[in-house]
């Protein structure tokens, strides 16, 4: 496994690694109008792309193939962290993890889904809030979480 930066022609791949994830992994949480609506499959690319350029934004990859990706921003809040259906619990969240906390200055904040809520709470992050999010009518929960550096 490699981990590289970012490039924009990585765009399309992790908008299709994420839709995958969300409608795999997550299928054991939410039900399947919640997966529905927070992974539709129609990824606005150009405003992805951007988020991912203004973010510091790792893949990881493993003979060509990218089986997972985040970012951070210059706040610490730390958007995406999404890995490969076929890498799950193989250290590739752990690695990218690793490597955006190190870019956070003193706080980093996460909106875990009750998916990965476990996996940050291994990692020393705290439960700030159960908050409940929208999309299309339909609520999905996750959790606001923090750990401080």
């Amino acid at each position: 496994m490699n981990i590289r930066e970012y490039k924009s022609s990585d765009c399309k791949e992790l908008a299709e690694l994420f839709y995958n994830t969300v409608h795999t992994i997550n299928a054991k949480d939410y039900t399947k109008e919640q997966l529905d609506v927070w992974a539709t499959g129609q990824v606005d690319l150009e405003k992805w792309n951007l988020s991912f350029l203004e973010h510091y934004s790792i893949v990881a990859v493993d003979d060509d193939i990218i089986i997972g990706f985040g970012d951070i921003d210059k706040t610490g809040y730390l958007d995406r962290l999404f890995i490969h259906k076929d890498y799950q619990k193989k250290g590739v969240a752990t690695a990218i993890c690793d490597k955006l906390e190190r870019t956070a200055q003193k706080l980093i904040i996460v909106h875990a889904s009750v998916t990965a809520k476990s996996f940050f709470e291994k990692r020393g992050y705290k439960v700030i809030k159960e908050q409940q999010v929208e999309r299309q009518g339909i609520v999905l929960n996750n959790f606001v979480m923090e750990k401080r550096l």
